[in-house]
């Protein structure tokens, strides 16, 4: 099984700029790419040129055409593979869009995007504390942190605001576990993230002391930054001074360190599950898109990051050998009796005790849980 691993980089000035400009030529090429594909065919029926989709490997051969121009020639000076690469991705976006497993691609922000790129894997070379990127140099990184003399696959590197990465996917042997009998079930909220049907209660990380504290300092750097704005406006344009661009870096930082704290969370969740070892785990298909329709629990939601936990059970699962079951989204898991099997009609959110004619009072999502556990696949 192909597993990433994540390791950071430790650059030079140099290096960094070369860094910087591999991730603009990136995103050049990329949005490029989506150009190409929207003059030669728009969605809303209009077709041009007989609206055929353009292979990646047509618009390989344009694009070395245009390198040869005066008016693109900069981008000789990045590895010809970044460009490559980074039209590929943007055919696979398209292709994955019109099979429906994806919203439709936009065009990269230099402000919103991710700064990152892709390294060829016969030229990436890994030392015991440095890895060689092509046309940037050997960059230092940690001793012993990625194995040498093993076949790496899509190495990238991107920028998270404060440091540097590079992340390769390694295969790795899928270890033998003894696994129990025992089926789990996974009942994924807001009040808590989850509840299995073990026993086993995860918190709300968002709860918290620590994260309502940064939440609260981030409200008040944005409202600083927006009466910072409104103070240097002239005329219809806002003009960005250095002050403007130091907050907007903390705000930048305090994202990171939020988004940390909330995946560090789902990773420590999912591992303890997981190390139960148990032969079957059960969880609902989300409908995150339905559930984010709520204006009231939308940004509860969010912060939840729901989709992420599942995405991480999900692939824990498989390496440990533990089969994963996904029940059916309409399967009534909170307004079953977990003791008698009776199907209430209606079950409010406000109704966090689920109470049964048969007498049996229980915590609803606890005894959602225990309904997935039983949960039987219907071949």
């Amino acid at each position: 099984m192909i597993m990433g691993k994540k390791v950071r980089l430790h650059p030079t000035k140099e290096q960094e700029q070369k860094l910087w400009q591999s991730v603009g030529t990136a995103r050049f090429i990329y949005n490029w790419t989506l150009g190409r594909q929207e003059e030669n065919y728009t969605l809303k029926g209009t077709r041009k040129n007989g609206g055929k989709f353009i292979s990646d490997g047509d618009l390989r051969k344009e694009l070395t055409i245009l390198k040869k121009t005066e008016e693109l020639k900069w981008l000789n000076d990045i590895s010809n593979n970044v460009a490559k690469q980074a039209v590929k991705d943007a055919c696979e976006a398209y292709k994955r869009f019109f099979k429906g497993l994806a919203d439709r691609p936009r065009f990269k922000s230099r402000r919103k995007s991710k700064p990152s790129f892709y390294n060829d894997t016969s030229k990436l070379k890994v030392k015991e504390n440095s890895v060689l990127i092509e046309k940037v140099g050997w960059i230092n990184i940690k001793k012993n942190l990625i194995p040498m003399n093993c076949k790496y696959t899509n190495p990238r590197i991107s920028f998270d605001g404060k440091y540097w990465f590079i992340t390769v996917g390694i295969e790795k042997e899928q270890p033998i576990v003894e696994l129990t009998t025992e089926s789990i079930g996974i009942d994924v909220g807001v009040k808590d993230l989850a509840i299995c049907s073990n026993g086993m209660t995860f918190k709300n990380i968002n709860k918290t002391r620590v994260v309502k504290q940064l939440e609260k300092r981030l409200c008040r750097l944005q409202r600083r930054v927006s009466r910072k704005y409104l103070k240097n406006k002239e005329g219809s344009k806002f003009v960005k001074t250095s002050n403007i661009i130091k907050i907007e870096k903390q705000i930048k930082l305090l994202y990171r360190k939020l988004a940390n704290i909330r995946s560090n969370h789902s990773h420590q969740a999912t591992n303890m599950i997981v190390k139960t070892k148990p032969s079957r785990v059960v969880m609902e298909i989300l409908n995150i898109k339905g559930m984010m329709k709520n204006k009231h629990l939308s940004k509860s939601i969010a912060k939840q990051c729901l989709y992420e936990f599942k995405r991480q059970m999900q692939y824990k699962c498989e390496f440990y050998g533990i089969e994963f079951v996904e029940a059916d989204k309409w399967y009534p898991s909170s307004k079953t009796c977990s003791e008698c099997g009776h199907i209430k009609p209606k079950l409010s959110l406000s109704e966090r005790v689920y109470k049964c004619e048969c007498g049996l009072e229980i915590d609803r999502d606890f005894n959602a849980s225990i309904n997935l556990s039983r949960y039987e696949l219907v071949v």
